[in-house]
Protein backbone atom coordinates (compact mmCIF):
# COMPACT_ATOMS: atom_id res chain seq x y z
CA UNK A 1 0.00 0.00 0.00
CA UNK A 2 1.46 2.94 -1.14
CA UNK A 3 0.95 6.98 0.73
CA UNK A 4 -1.08 9.26 -1.20
CA UNK A 5 1.65 12.31 -2.68
CA UNK A 6 0.77 15.12 -1.07
CA UNK A 7 0.10 17.88 -2.99
CA UNK A 8 1.63 20.87 -1.08
CA UNK A 9 4.99 21.15 0.77
CA UNK A 10 4.28 21.20 4.63
CA UNK A 11 6.72 24.05 5.28
CA UNK A 12 5.34 27.89 6.06
CA UNK A 13 6.86 31.16 6.96
CA UNK A 14 4.86 33.95 7.85
CA UNK A 15 3.63 36.18 5.05
CA UNK A 16 5.57 39.32 6.02
CA UNK A 17 9.20 37.37 6.38
CA UNK A 18 8.76 36.13 2.90
CA UNK A 19 7.91 39.52 1.87
CA UNK A 20 11.79 40.65 3.51
CA UNK A 21 13.16 37.62 2.43
CA UNK A 22 12.59 38.19 -1.09
CA UNK A 23 15.03 39.33 -3.79
CA UNK A 24 18.19 37.32 -1.74
CA UNK A 25 20.89 36.10 -4.28
CA UNK A 26 23.82 35.65 -1.97
CA UNK A 27 23.39 34.40 2.05
CA UNK A 28 26.37 34.23 4.63
CA UNK A 29 26.99 31.72 6.89
CA UNK A 30 29.11 32.59 10.19
CA UNK A 31 30.40 28.47 11.05
CA UNK A 32 30.95 28.44 14.71
CA UNK A 33 27.50 28.62 16.51
CA UNK A 34 25.89 28.32 12.99
CA UNK A 35 26.77 25.27 10.67
CA UNK A 36 28.26 23.62 13.46
CA UNK A 37 27.03 23.41 16.99
CA UNK A 38 29.35 26.20 18.50
CA UNK A 39 31.65 23.55 20.72
CA UNK A 40 35.33 23.53 20.31
CA UNK A 41 36.41 19.31 20.33
CA UNK A 42 40.07 18.94 20.32
CA UNK A 43 41.63 15.27 19.71
CA UNK A 44 44.61 14.61 22.50
CA UNK A 45 46.78 15.48 19.72
CA UNK A 46 45.11 19.09 19.71
CA UNK A 47 43.95 18.36 16.38
CA UNK A 48 40.13 20.44 16.27
CA UNK A 49 36.93 18.32 14.98
CA UNK A 50 33.99 19.87 13.82
CA UNK A 51 30.53 18.12 13.57
CA UNK A 52 28.10 19.59 10.87
CA UNK A 53 24.91 19.30 10.16
CA UNK A 54 23.69 16.91 7.02
CA UNK A 55 20.42 18.96 6.90
CA UNK A 56 22.35 22.11 6.73
CA UNK A 57 24.64 20.93 3.98
CA UNK A 58 21.39 19.89 1.79
CA UNK A 59 19.88 23.31 2.35
CA UNK A 60 23.11 25.22 1.24
CA UNK A 61 23.42 22.58 -1.70
CA UNK A 62 19.35 23.50 -2.56
CA UNK A 63 20.73 27.08 -2.68
CA UNK A 64 22.85 26.55 -5.14
CA UNK A 65 20.29 24.84 -7.38
CA UNK A 66 18.33 28.05 -6.64
CA UNK A 67 20.24 30.29 -8.22
CA UNK A 68 21.32 32.11 -4.15
CA UNK A 69 24.73 31.81 -3.58
CA UNK A 70 25.65 30.68 0.07
CA UNK A 71 29.19 31.91 1.11
CA UNK A 72 30.92 31.53 4.54
CA UNK A 73 32.91 34.11 6.76
CA UNK A 74 34.47 32.34 9.93
CA UNK A 75 36.71 33.43 12.45
CA UNK A 76 38.39 29.88 12.20
CA UNK A 77 40.26 28.40 9.90
CA UNK A 78 40.37 24.25 9.58
CA UNK A 79 41.24 21.36 7.04
CA UNK A 80 37.44 19.43 8.75
CA UNK A 81 35.83 23.13 7.55
CA UNK A 82 37.54 23.23 3.84
CA UNK A 83 37.00 20.02 3.33
CA UNK A 84 33.17 20.17 4.15
CA UNK A 85 32.85 23.49 2.39
CA UNK A 86 34.57 21.99 -0.85
CA UNK A 87 32.34 18.87 -0.43
CA UNK A 88 29.10 21.29 -0.39
CA UNK A 89 30.42 23.20 -3.75
CA UNK A 90 30.84 26.26 -1.90
CA UNK A 91 33.03 28.45 -3.60
CA UNK A 92 33.16 31.89 -1.67
CA UNK A 93 34.69 31.51 1.74
CA UNK A 94 36.97 34.23 3.57
CA UNK A 95 38.86 32.13 6.74
CA UNK A 96 40.05 33.13 10.34
CA UNK A 97 38.29 36.76 10.43
CA UNK A 98 36.53 38.41 12.96
CA UNK A 99 36.04 41.19 10.53
CA UNK A 100 33.53 40.21 9.30
CA UNK A 101 31.39 43.21 7.34
CA UNK A 102 34.60 43.84 5.21
CA UNK A 103 34.81 40.25 3.65
CA UNK A 104 30.95 40.12 3.10
CA UNK A 105 32.15 43.14 1.14
CA UNK A 106 34.88 41.77 -0.56
CA UNK A 107 32.37 38.79 -1.39
CA UNK A 108 29.55 41.17 -2.89
CA UNK A 109 31.91 43.05 -5.11
CA UNK A 110 33.18 39.80 -6.98
CA UNK A 111 29.47 39.06 -7.05
CA UNK A 112 28.59 42.05 -8.60
CA UNK A 113 25.50 42.32 -5.89
CA UNK A 114 24.63 44.62 -3.33
CA UNK A 115 23.82 44.40 0.50
CA UNK A 116 20.30 44.54 -0.65
CA UNK A 117 20.46 41.13 -2.28
CA UNK A 118 21.98 39.73 0.73
CA UNK A 119 20.87 37.68 4.11
CA UNK A 120 23.33 36.79 6.75
CA UNK A 121 22.84 34.38 9.51
CA UNK A 122 25.49 34.87 12.99
CA UNK A 123 25.29 34.11 16.60
CA UNK A 124 27.50 36.00 18.03
CA UNK A 125 28.98 40.10 18.35
CA UNK A 126 31.55 39.57 15.42
CA UNK A 127 28.69 38.97 13.31
CA UNK A 128 26.48 42.04 13.96
CA UNK A 129 27.98 44.54 11.55
CA UNK A 130 27.50 42.58 8.77
CA UNK A 131 23.86 41.14 9.89
CA UNK A 132 22.36 45.07 10.13
CA UNK A 133 23.56 45.87 6.41
CA UNK A 134 22.03 42.90 4.78
CA UNK A 135 18.18 43.07 3.53
CA UNK A 136 17.76 39.76 5.68
CA UNK A 137 19.26 39.00 9.26
CA UNK A 138 18.80 35.59 10.69
CA UNK A 139 20.19 33.85 13.98
CA UNK A 140 19.80 30.22 15.13
CA UNK A 141 18.25 29.43 18.29
CA UNK A 142 21.22 29.11 20.35
CA UNK A 143 22.66 32.56 19.25
CA UNK A 144 23.48 35.46 21.42
CA UNK A 145 20.26 37.69 23.14
CA UNK A 146 22.23 40.83 21.37
CA UNK A 147 22.26 39.06 17.66
CA UNK A 148 18.84 37.67 18.09
CA UNK A 149 17.72 41.57 18.36
CA UNK A 150 18.82 42.47 15.55
CA UNK A 151 17.58 39.27 13.43
CA UNK A 152 14.66 39.33 11.05
CA UNK A 153 14.11 35.47 12.13
CA UNK A 154 15.73 33.44 14.97
CA UNK A 155 14.92 29.58 14.03
CA UNK A 156 13.60 26.91 15.94
CA UNK A 157 16.57 25.31 15.58
CA UNK A 158 19.89 25.37 17.26
CA UNK A 159 23.02 26.26 15.48
CA UNK A 160 24.98 22.80 14.04
CA UNK A 161 21.24 20.93 14.23
CA UNK A 162 19.37 22.28 11.69
CA UNK A 163 19.26 26.31 11.92
CA UNK A 164 20.96 27.13 8.65
CA UNK A 165 18.73 24.62 7.10
CA UNK A 166 16.12 26.72 8.28
CA UNK A 167 17.20 29.62 6.54
CA UNK A 168 18.08 27.96 3.40
CA UNK A 169 14.33 26.79 3.24
CA UNK A 170 12.96 30.47 4.01
CA UNK A 171 15.25 32.09 1.28
CA UNK A 172 13.60 29.47 -1.05
CA UNK A 173 10.11 29.84 -0.19
CA UNK A 174 10.58 33.47 -0.43
CA UNK A 175 12.49 32.83 -4.14
CA UNK A 176 9.29 31.20 -5.44
CA UNK A 177 11.66 27.57 -6.07
CA UNK A 178 10.78 25.76 -3.05
CA UNK A 179 8.04 23.47 -4.17
CA UNK A 180 9.79 22.71 -7.16
CA UNK A 181 12.80 21.78 -6.00
CA UNK A 182 10.46 19.28 -3.36
CA UNK A 183 8.43 18.10 -5.66
CA UNK A 184 11.42 17.07 -7.65
CA UNK A 185 12.52 14.73 -4.89
CA UNK A 186 8.97 13.20 -4.79
CA UNK A 187 9.23 11.80 -8.12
Amino acid sequence: MSRPMPSMPALTFAPAILLRAQGIRVAFFDVDGVLTDGGLYFTESGETIKRFSTLDGHGLKMLQKAGITPAVITGRDSAPLRTRLKALGIEHAIYGTEVKAPAAERILERLGLSWSEAAAMGDDWPDLAMMQRVAFACAPLNAHVEVKAVADHVTISQGGHGAARELCDLLLVASGRYADLWRGYLA
